[in-house]
């Protein structure tokens, strides 16, 4: 297949690390690794277009510059990732319709309530017209699945769980034993946490998260935080740790995707709150390394994190019930292996990214007429 690629809220060469361009990047690698060519047709961000309208113009041009990218390509499908009422595809079906081509749309994502609401209704009714044009529309998420129900027959929508290559993320035994020798942990527990130190709710999670493991450390429980990241946020969050944390902490700053394996490895519990968490690469990254989660029970986590199998989720922002699913997994070594096991099995069986974009790749062929 020759597919025009587009992601209306971050390009692929987004320099910004986060999930949302983990996954398109996971999806391209994946269709290019089975022999497809796949080729970006614009850069075009269409982050709160609807709320910018200088940004107008610049989407109309961008029309025509993609619409001759696709053509001089000789696309035989059109592939939008992620359109949703914040960042709508405003190309993909114009381009698509103009071309003849199948529109596919995957991570669609369609939500009601902003249809009320002033400042949302315009980009609401953009995404809506993305959607109701699609040929196919993929989801990643259960919650979205039943969203798309509303407004999709079941015949052109298909769920594929999100995924990692498990291998990428195997434990390295001889990883931990180095690790932990540098970081001079001994036997106490280790806690891993990462993400980017955006000034949003992945710094106000670590924020929570060190705090909590302060409580504990005044309550006298030995551990140490190692944490993953970096960002504009990266000052604050270690001048809290120094107070919270005093000798108990270690900024890694930020970690290559390929190399988290090796530190996944050296730690014990991965935590992180996950504050209306989409879902959390991260979490299936840790997991597929065998580490059990503490995490909230909120959005899309326990699409990824099974409690008391994999991991331990709390209701948000219940304080006591966090901090005692972490001084719990702390206490019992068994039962982190005994959940880090599943943790791992649970990933292999279900977020097998091979496995399960493979069901994309059936859909998009039939869609192009190169399947049956």
């Amino acid at each position: 297949m020759r597919i025009a690629f587009y992601a209306p809220f971050k390009p692929l060469d987004h320099p910004t690390p986060s999930g949302d361009r983990t996954i398109a990047r996971g999806l391209v690698a994946f269709l290019r690794a089975r022999g497809h060519v796949v080729e970006p047709v614009s850069g075009l961000r269409a982050r709160w277009i609807s709320r910018r309208p200088w940004m107008w113009p610049k989407a109309l041009a961008e029309r025509g510059a993609a619409l001759g990218r696709a053509r001089e390509f000789r696309a035989g499908l059109w592939l939008t990732y992620h359109t949703y009422y914040k960042a709508p595809d405003v190309l993909g079906p114009w381009c698509s319709r103009r071309l003849g081509l199948p529109y596919a749309v995957f991570q669609g994502i369609y939500s009601t309530k902003v249809k009320k609401k002033a400042g949302t209704r315009l980009g609401y009714e953009l995404n809506l017209k993305a959607l109701s044009g699609a040929d196919h529309v993929f989801t990643n998420k259960l919650r979205d699945l039943e969203n798309l129900r509303r407004l999709l027959p079941e015949e052109r929508l298909t769920y594929a769980a999100p995924g990692v290559y498990v291998d990428d993320f195997r434990f390295s035994g001889k990883s931990r034993a180095a690790l932990r020798r540098e970081w001079r942990v001994g036997r106490f527990p280790v806690v891993m946490t990462a993400a980017m130190f955006r000034n949003d709710v992945k710094t106000q999670g670590l924020v929570y998260l060190i705090k909590r493991l302060g409580e504990l450390a005044r309550e006298g429980m030995r551990f140490r935080l190692v944490v993953a990241g970096d960002g504009e946020m990266r000052g604050g969050l270690e001048r809290l740790a120094g107070e919270r944390l005093s000798g108990m902490h270690r900024f890694l700053g930020l970690i290559p995707r390929q190399d988290l394996r090796f530190y996944y490895s050296a730690a014990d519990v991965f935590a992180f709150p996950g504050i209306n968490e989409s879902l959390g690469m991260v979490y299936l990254e840790a997991q597929a390394a065998g580490l059990p989660v503490v995490a909230f029970d909120n959005d899309g986590v326990p699409e990824v994190v099974r409690n008391n199998e994999t991991g331990l989720l709390t209701p948000p922002f219940d304080d006591k019930a966090f901090r005692d699913a972490l001084a719990a997994l702390f206490k019992d070594r068994e039962r982190r292996r005994t959940m880090g096991e599943r943790a791992e099995r649970r990933v292999r069986e279900l977020h097998d990214l091979d496995e399960n974009y493979g069901i994309v790749e059936t859909r998009l062929a039939r869609m192009t007429g190169d399947g049956t």
